[in-house]
């Protein structure tokens, strides 16, 4: 049986990625899902790819009209949303006598405020429409603990792991269950770019640092975006209707709860 068979989802930052990887599993797991991503164009390239139960949705994290626009949009196309994980995210680094106020701002409004008033518009929604629902934030190791070179991704994910836990707390009277994911290091395009930057400020050949914290994970390697997808399911599923405003660690054993 097919775990999410009949649901709807909304997938931020789902042209691309871990996005991505998460809409093709909910697809096969029965579910129809909004490829919801700035990169309107990929997103539909995206769409066409998975098959008839994926449509694109153009949303702006950072913009309130777009937000509204893309739940209305998909109320509309699908009768509600069931399912909303909130995955779109900028990561950037810089020791931190050289973090700039740009950089701070650009992260915080869509790492924290983009997860927030996503959430709080599909909240809004699923309590309109009176069937409860599952919210996913996406955080991150890197939430869990501070890092020398990475001061405001790391209070962006901590940001996003209380965010998880009040807002849990507070919608699921309405039967709207807010729970998280914390991957580790996960390979792929996001972190070819993380490699660079690591590699300009820490004097390291390009692809070094990949090596480094893939070699430093305890399962051995770093993890791909299909090892998220179970979780991403597990929690959008009927098994998780008694978890309430939890993050989970999906990192290979790297961070210890």
């Amino acid at each position: 049986m097919q775990r999410l068979e009949g649901k709807t989802a909304m997938i931020t930052g789902a042209a691309r990625g871990i996005g991505k990887a998460f809409a093709e599993r909910y697809v096969a797991e029965g579910a129809f899902v909004a490829i919801a991503d700035i990169d309107m164009d990929r997103a539909i390239q995206t769409a066409k790819g998975i098959g008839k139960s994926a449509f694109a949705v153009h949303l702006d994290v950072t913009d309130q009209a777009s937000i509204d626009a893309a739940v209305k949009a998909v109320d509309e196309q699908r009768g509600g949303l069931d399912i909303l994980i909130n995955n779109a995210a900028l990561f950037d680094l810089a020791p931190i006598v050289e973090i700039t106020r740009e950089s701070f701002d650009r992260l915080f409004r869509i790492n924290v405020a983009g997860t927030l008033f996503t959430l709080q518009a599909t909240a809004k929604s699923m309590i309109a429409r009176g069937k409860g629902g599952k919210i996913i934030n996406m955080a991150s190791q890197a939430g869990r603990r501070g890092e020398a070179l990475v001061g405001v991704y790391c209070a962006t994910k901590a940001a996003v792991i209380s965010l998880t836990q009040s807002a849990g707390l507070d919608l699921i009277k309405h039967g709207i269950n807010v729970n998280a994911i914390a991957p580790g290091v996960v390979d792929g395009e996001h972190w070819d770019g993380v490699d660079a930057l690591f590699a300009r400020h820490e004097g390291l050949a390009p692809g070094e640092k990949k090596r480094l914290v893939g070699s430093a994970v305890p399962y051995g390697r770093m993890g791909t975006a299909d090892d998220l997808t179970g979780m991403a399911v597990f929690l959008a599923s009927s098994d998780a209707d008694y978890i309430v405003a939890q993050t989970y660690n999906v990192d290979g054993g790297n961070w210890m709860n």
